[in-house]
């Protein structure tokens, strides 16, 4: 009865509230029999409460601040510490929109984008760091139409249309043509968008058999590379990798899918780079690039 069941509660608290209450309701029925001794307890019950509820509001608050430390620490690259810290929160609020939102960021970066968007959708967050890492979760489980619904309630914002770039080039279903001008119409922005951007053109011109292009994109997105955090460098490289493999260039596609995966283990660029590696036959000659 008394346990916990909003993030700043505590069965401490929820207990204060029950006496502060039953002691409202002894100094109501003390104020009908006429004692002296009512205008007290309310008054000693109405501290007691707003105790109670100042304790609630610092607990809430520092729940705040987990939520958004955690998302600080995705953004930093540092995703052990962030699953340490929302893990809690999952096991005992899974309900909660806010922790849905963050836990849905932290797994999408470790490399689990089924739980991503699953959670992503539950939380119906609108914001555009979580529409970005829904649109970018569909294109990880080859869901191009879901990216593409998904795209839609942030059409405009800059690292959704790179995301959803990427579900029209890669993912089942995609718009390969719609994909590759997405792709040419992607700014260069900060350098992590200018590399994504970049190889995505890569992608995009492998398909059409422009092995110069894809080698030029590839160079320029290589150049970027010391500007890149180490999950950023193995997604880049996981592209990469695409690329080349749409090119025919089997053995240079497995071995830059080697150097994602350990560039950053544990994050989604790995992951990707591990599920295409496998799909390579383990000795294979260059081949004529795919029609798809």
């Amino acid at each position: 009865m008394l346990k916990a069941s909003t993030p700043g509660g505590h069965w401490t608290i929820r207990l204060t509230w029950l006496v502060a209450f039953a002691a409202l309701l002894t100094a109501a029925a003390l104020l009908l029999l006429g004692s002296d001794a009512a205008l007290g307890l309310a008054l000693t019950a109405a501290i007691v409460f707003v105790v109670a509820l100042v304790a609630y509001l610092i607990r809430h608050q520092r729940f705040l601040s987990r939520l958004t430390r955690a998302e600080a620490l995705v953004a930093a690259d540092d995703l052990a510490a962030a699953r340490s810290l929302v893990s809690p929160l999952m096991d005992r609020f899974p309900g909660i929109a806010a922790v849905q939102r963050v836990a849905g960021l932290v797994l999408y970066a470790s490399g689990d984008p089924l739980s991503a968007a699953s959670l992503l959708e539950r939380s119906r967050a609108v914001d555009a760091t979580a529409i970005v890492a829904l649109v970018a979760s569909y294109a990880a489980l080859n869901k191009a139409g879901d990216a593409r619904r998904a795209a839609e309630r942030s059409p405009d914002h800059p690292d959704v249309r790179l995301a959803l770039a990427w579900a029209e080039l890669v993912a089942t279903g995609g718009d390969r043509e719609r994909g590759a001008e997405l792709a040419h119409a992607l700014g260069n922005g900060t350098p992590s968008r200018a590399a994504m951007a970049g190889t995505l053109r890569a992608i995009a011109a492998a398909r059409r058999g422009d092995a110069d292009g894809m080698q030029d994109e590839l160079r320029a997105a290589e150049a970027r590379r010391t500007a890149l955090s180490p999950s950023e460098r193995a997604f880049i490289g996981y592209l990469g990798g695409i690329a080349l493999r749409e090119s025919g260039a089997l053995d240079d596609a497995r071995a830059t899918f080697t150097i994602a995966i350990e560039t950053a283990p544990d994050t989604i660029g790995e992951a990707l780079a591990r599920r295409e590696r496998a799909h390579i036959p383990a000795s294979s000659a260059s081949v004529q690039p795919s029609s798809d």
